[in-house]
């Protein structure tokens, strides 16, 4: 049962202002302030406000300082959930969190300042410690005053979502009666920049499922969610705001950097998910798409979807979120598996406002205006670069 949710995207701050955001469709990717873009191909992204403060953090000030913006903006999305959920600081609270980039900002300012001339040395312990994954979380747990298990995972864009996935089969098979999880990641100068390179970056603007789509939008944030067993919830009289109800995944060896044309990967991880729900697709009213908008990626998920759901298709509802935050690469699949919620929770639909031509691959209903429709189960897709494919699937709570 998930019974808090925080996130931070380029939207806002809070689970209230970026339920407006992805309502309405609206759009965070804006021109990149936080480094120089003037030599790449593509300028533009979604930037979140990462706070100096985080409300309730047992951080001092300085500790808080030395943290890059990703610590930030996983602190804040943390802070929202354990709120939310009522949770108490405790002891042996298992984290289970995915990322990509982690502390590479420090890694780079680290970098900067060995190739100066003369070298700078200051500061250089400091970034060289917080620089590390681990460190982000060991500031989570000291932020919340608690105390438990790390489990990082970094597989490329699906980080989030199998990290949701691991902490649910922990919760569902007795392991833990709750567990703190989601994703976060930060813009830098190194991933946009390598991004480009690969000219997966569009100079124009991200349009998920579009016939004349040119490429994807990095963003960055945080979404985190409190994971407990119905036992646990119901004792204390928690809100809930959905079940997770099935988790896939799948390795596709077809190319570092290609799905299958045919999404073969893509369609096993939306199939191991819906047998361990115990459902078809014809129980699903809405998928929340990995769509990042790159020609390859979109041909090869639509066509896992069509696949997938067979008859099904044209009455399914699928839109991509990352025409509003871009994509938010290790923090991807947590912040749309939040997106899930919040579409079970208002019985809505996330439109894809910039998509103006769908793409005639499309055989299912693509959402590119605010829809108001009913809910009852939710799909999440998470694809990543050297094959990694993941899928969540939430179910709206009803006691």
């Amino acid at each position: 049962m998930v019974t808090g949710c925080g996130l931070i995207t380029g939207l806002g701050s809070g689970w209230e202002t970026n339920c407006i955001g992805f309502r309405n469709g609206y759009s965070a990717i804006q021109p990149v302030t936080l480094f120089e873009v003037a030599q790449q191909r593509a300028r533009v992204a979604a930037e979140a406000n990462a706070p100096d403060q985080v409300d309730g953090s047992r951080l001092s000030q300085k500790r808080l300082a030395r943290t890059d913006r990703a610590t930030r903006l996983l602190l804040a999305a943390a802070h929202e959930a354990c709120a939310q959920a009522e949770w108490q600081p405790q002891d042996h609270l298992p984290v289970v969190l995915g990322t990509t980039s982690g502390g590479m900002p420090l890694g780079e300012a680290a970098y900067r300042d060995i190739i100066s001339t003369p070298p700078h040395r200051r500061h250089q312990p400091t970034r060289v410690l917080n620089y590390q994954a681990q460190r982000q979380v060991i500031d989570l747990l000291d932020s919340l005053g608690s105390t438990g298990s790390i489990t990082l995972i970094a597989n490329a864009c699906a980080s989030g979502s199998n990290a949701i996935g691991h902490a649910w089969d922990m919760v569902r098979t007795g392991h833990s009666d709750r567990v703190l999880t989601g994703g976060y990641d930060g813009l830098c100068q190194l991933v946009f920049a390598g991004f480009d390179s690969l000219q997966a970056l569009s100079p124009t603007t991200c349009r998920p499922f579009d016939a004349g789509r040119d490429g994807l939008a990095l963003g960055e944030g945080a979404a985190v969610m409190t994971l407990e067993s119905l036992e646990a919830a119901q004792e204390r009289s928690a809100t809930i705001l959905g079940e997770i109800i099935g988790y896939g995944a799948c390795l596709d060896t077809h190319h570092l950097t290609q799905p299958h044309p045919q999404g073969a990967a893509a369609l096993a991880s939306m199939q191991r998910a819906t047998q361990a729900a115990g459902i078809t697709p014809r129980d699903v009213q809405y998928i929340n798409a990995h769509g990042t908008g790159t020609l390859l990626n979109d041909a090869a998920e639509a066509a896992a979807i069509n696949d997938w759901a067979g008859e099904h298709a044209s009455a399914l509802r699928v839109s991509s979120t990352k025409s509003s935050v871009g994509h938010l690469l290790g923090a991807a699949g947590a912040v749309e598996a939040a997106v899930c919620l919040m579409a079970l929770q208002g019985q809505w639909l996330p439109p894809c406002t910039a998509t103006l031509k769908v793409d005639p691959v499309c055989r299912f209903n693509y959402v590119t205006a605010p829809t108001a429709g009913e809910v009852s189960v939710a799909l999440s897709n998470s694809f990543g670069f050297g094959g990694a494919n993941a899928t969540l699937i939430f179910r709206r709570w009803q006691p």
